[in-house]
C-alpha cells in the first residue's frame, strides 16, 4: 500500500531561496523597516525596562540618575534591541519559512543617554547550514548591525541570528519540542501558592548594586552572582516585553493590511481564515504548538535582556557592560519559572581597564536548560 503524502501546510526552504539570500552576504540593508524607538526617551527606556521586569533607578528615576557619574537616565544596554528591527529577528528571504531568534553577540562601546537618537547600519553576515532533531535541515542566519548615536559614535554593535526551519518538518518530527512539550504538560499541574512564594523571595531579596561600588579589586574568579528569577512566564509578560519592544509584526488594521500586503509570505491564515503574523507563536498556543513548539513563549531578546539585566544589577552603577553573548536552548512557555545564575571566571586588563568575565546559565524550574551567556564587564578601580 503506498505510503499518503504528508501534508504540506507550509513554505518549504528551497534551493533557490538560498541561493537568493547568498547573494545578500556583505551587502548593506537599505530601507529597513522602522524601528520602535528611534530616540533613548525617558519613556521609552522605562517601557523597555519594565518589560524586562528591571526597576534599576539609573534607568528609571530622574532624580536618582541625576546624582550619578552620567548626570542623566541611562538606556540599559538591552534597550537597544527596540531600536533595530534586524537585530531583534527581522529576517529577510525565504518567504513564509519559520524563523526563532536563537542568540547574540552584544559589544558596547559608549553608554546611550537620554534623548540619544540611535542610526543602525546592517548586513547579512552569514548563512550556515545545521542538522537538528527539531527541524531536519535548518540555517543559522546572522546580521551584523552596527549603532550610532546623532553625534555619529559608533556606542555598540552585535551579530545576531536566526534559525530558518520547515514548519511542516517540525511538527512531523517533533523530538525535541515533542518531548520537550510532554515534559512541560506532565509538570504543568498547577504551581502551588507554597512554591510561588519560596520563589518570590528571589524578588523580594533581589539586589541592585546601584551607587555602591563593585571595586575591581575586591572581586575573585569563582565569585557567584546572586541568582535571578524571571516567571512564572505568562502571556501577559509576553505582551508586557512587546509593549516596551514593540514586537516585530505587531500591527493593526490598515498597518496590518499594508504589511502583509507588502510580504505576503507572513500572512499565515488564522482559524477565521484571516492571514495574521507568526509573531503570534508568543501569544497564540494553538499556533505555537502548530509548529512544533510547546505552547506559546517568550521573546529571544527577552532572555537575552534578562541576561543583562543579571549583570547590571550586579556591576553597579559605576561598571559598565562591555559585552554580552547569549546562546537561546530552549523556549520557556506559560507556566515555566526562569533561574539564572553566575560566576565569574576571569579578572584581566586591557588598555589600562579592568574587567571581569561572567559565565552564565538559566535553567527552568524543572532543571532544563534555557540558555547561556557570557558577559564581559568593566568595574571601576580603587587605584
Amino acid at each position: 500500500m503506498a505510503t499518503q503524502a504528508k501534508e504540506q501546510r507550509f513554505p518549504k526552504i528551497t534551493e533557490e531561496g538560498l541561493a537568493d539570500l547568498r547573494k545578500r552576504i556583505g551587502v548593506k540593508i537599505e530601507n529597513t523597516v522602522e524601528p520602535w524607538n528611534y530616540e533613548a526617551t525617558r519613556d521609552g527606556i522605562r517601557h523597555y525596562a519594565h518589560g524586562i521586569g528591571d526597576d534599576n533607578p539609573l534607568w528609571c528615576d530622574p532624580e536618582y540618575a541625576a546624582k550619578t557619574k552620567y548626570g542623566t537616565i541611562v538606556a540599559l544596554p538591552s534597550f537597544l534591541f527596540s531600536t533595530d528591527r534586524i537585530v531583534s529577528g527581522y529576517c529577510g528571504g525565504l518567504p513564509g519559512v519559520h524563523a526563532m531568534w536563537a542568540g547574540a553577540d552584544w559589544t558596547w562601546h559608549k553608554p546611550v543617554l537620554r534623548n540619544d537618537t540611535i542610526s543602525t547600519e546592517s548586513h547579512l553576515k552569514d548563512l550556515i547550514e545545521h542538522q537538528t532533531r527539531f527541524a531536519g535541515r535548518a540555517y543559522q542566519q546572522i546580521y551584523h548591525v552596527d549603532f550610532f548615536n546623532q553625534h555619529g559614535d559608533h556606542v555598540a554593535e552585535c551579530d545576531s541570528y536566526v534559525f530558518r526551519t520547515d514548519r511542516d518538518e517540525a511538527r512531523e518530527r517533533g523530538t525535541k519540542y515533542t518531548e520537550a512539550r510532554a515534559s512541560h504538560e506532565a509538570a504543568s499541574e498547577k504551581l502551588t501558592d507554597e512554591q510561588m512564594q519560596e520563589w518570590f523571595d528571589l524578588y523580594r531579596n533581589e539586589e541592585i548594586r546601584g551607587a555602591t561600588p563593585r571595586y575591581w579589586e575586591d572581586v575573585q574568579e569563582g565569585d557567584e552572582l546572586p541568582r535571578m528569577m524571571k516567571g512564572p512566564m505568562t502571556v501577559t509578560g509576553f505582551i508586557g516585553y512587546a509593549q516596551g519592544w514593540g514586537g516585530l509584526y505587531i500591527r493593526t488594521n490598515k498597518l496590518h493590511f499594508q504589511l502583509i500586503d507588502a510580504h505576503p509570505g507572513l500572512g499565515i491564515p488564522n482559524k477565521f481564515g484571516v492571514r495574521d503574523v507568526p509573531e503570534r507563536v508568543h501569544w497564540d498556543d494553538d499556533f505555537a504548538r502548530e509548529v512544533g513548539t510547546p505552547g506559546a513563549y517568550d521573546y529571544g531578546p527577552e532572555r537575552h535582556s534578562w541576561l543583562t539585566h543579571h549583570v547590571t544589577n550586579w556591576i553597579g552603577d559605576d561598571g559598565f557592560l562591555h559585552k554580552s553573548k547569549s546562546q537561546i536552548r530552549r523556549h520557556n512557555p506559560d507556566g515555566d519559572v526562569i533561574f539564572i545564575d553566575g560566576q565569574v571566571i576571569r579578572k584581566f586588563e586591557d588598555g589600562g581597564k579592568k574587567y571581569v568575565e561572567i559565565q552564565q546559565r538559566a535553567e527552568t524550574h524543572r532543571g532544563e536548560l534555557s540558555a547561556l551567556g557570557t558577559a564581559v564587564a568593566e568595574l571601576p578601580s580603587k587605584g
